[in-house]
């Protein structure tokens, strides 16, 4: 396996994660374009795609390093980490949030942090057994 850091070149795979992952929400393919592309301006946001040796994707993962005053300094928050479903449970996971852990290392990160939403029990299951604790209630404000 081996880690691709996102391009522009990948949107379209990148867009096909999105829809993936939040069935409930339609996406705009310009305007999620537009997002797409402050992300990777962004020295503080990451996007990276799992791809086995024969250059075939099977995951995403996005975020952003922040500081914190909870963590007393760097965090990191993990926005997006999204496999195939007929992957899920092969290992893709586990080396996207592996690789995650190590780059956040070298950041001086204090943790990582991400929110997951109430249905997706089988993603919760992942997080925990990777070693992840339930520390709080998310909360949202659409406005």
């Amino acid at each position: 396996m081996q880690i691709k850091t996102a391009t522009m070149e990948d949107y379209d795979i990148a867009f096909s994660y999105f829809e993936k992952l939040w069935t409930f929400n339609t996406y705009d393919y310009e305007e999620t374009k537009k997002v797409y592309e402050k992300v990777l301006a962004d020295a503080n946001s990451f996007l990276f795609f799992a791809l086995d040796d024969a250059g075939n994707y099977h995951g995403l993962c996005h975020g952003s390093y922040f500081e914190t005053f909870w963590m007393t300094g760097c965090t990191c928050y993990v926005a997006s980490l999204i496999t195939n479903k007929e992957d899920r449970g092969k290992g893709y996971g586990t080396f996207l949030l592996d690789y995650l852990k190590e780059k956040s290392k070298e950041k001086d990160c204090k943790a990582l942090i991400l929110d997951s939403g109430l249905p997706r029990v089988e993603a919760h299951g992942f997080y925990e057994h990777y070693g992840f604790a339930k520390n709080c209630y998310g909360f949202q404000l659409v406005l």
